[in-house]
């Protein structure tokens, strides 16, 4: 059995933000809700901003793709992938996934399957794949499950750290930053550089805030909270980029 990130989270009281809590997530909630990126009271900054093009990006177009990154791939990553198109349906926008430890080749976990399933997709399809430096390289924005993968991948690719973060570090970062007021060619890669902005900006989460509990050995209970926490880390950004673009 492969290993899996040990992430002990405190039950912690949420507050609804301003782009709204999952249903059933008032009050006090299971550990998937600690460290909420989308609660209220968070300063906003200035408004997102098309990047410059620099040496290395002027006349390279980055692929508007969005990959999502786990341990094994087979429970979270997924789920986000599942999510992700679902929240950026009808917009250029590509999602993957794979796993820093993954065995290329398994079926997603039954339970994600089952959310997934709920989502109105077709799971059976998938595979679980292990992260290449290339799937790093062509992504415009990478998100972890935890830290300790955010390294790996930018470990694997140095290149993609100003555009890697934690699934929670990115939704909170990002929820932090004031739509903008006019329309982006590229709204994906100006909401990676208004969360590049922030991160030096605000304040780091505290422990490990910013690490996504791995709900392998839990119930389909559990499976449904930490879908519900992806989904409001990544409402954020479906809202940008419907803004932006």
């Amino acid at each position: 059995m492969v290993r899996q990130d040990p992430d002990p989270h405190p039950r912690t009281p949420v507050t609804a933000g301003r782009f709204g809590a999952a249903p059933g997530t008032t009050g006090t909630t299971a550990a998937y809700d600690a460290g909420n990126p989308s609660r209220g009271g968070r300063r906003r900054l200035s408004r997102i901003a098309a990047p410059a093009a620099t040496a290395s990006s002027k006349g390279f177009h980055m692929a508007t793709a969005v990959l999502f990154v786990c341990h094994a791939n087979l429970c979270r990553s997924p789920m986000a992938e599942y999510t992700a198109r679902r929240l950026l349906a009808g917009w250029p926008v590509t999602v993957a996934s794979a796993g820093t430890d993954a065995v290329a080749g398994l079926a997603m976990h039954p339970f994600a399957a089952r959310i997934a399933a709920e989502m109105g997709a077709d799971p059976a399809g998938f595979r679980s794949r292990r992260l290449a430096p290339e799937h790093l390289n062509h992504a415009a924005l990478v998100l972890t499950a935890t830290r300790r993968q955010r390294s790996v991948c930018t470990a694997l690719a140095p290149a993609a750290l100003h555009r890697t973060f934690t699934l929670r570090q990115f939704g909170r970062l990002i929820a932090a930053v004031e739509p903008p007021v006019q329309e982006h060619a590229d709204p994906l890669r100006a909401a990676v550089a208004a969360a590049a902005l922030a991160r030096g900006r605000l304040q780091p989460a505290l422990g490990d805030a910013d690490d996504l509990r791995d709900p392998l050995t839990g119930t389909p209970d559990d499976f449904r909270h930490c879908a519900r926490e992806i989904e409001r880390c990544l409402r954020p950004l479906a809202a940008l980029i419907g803004t932006a673009g």
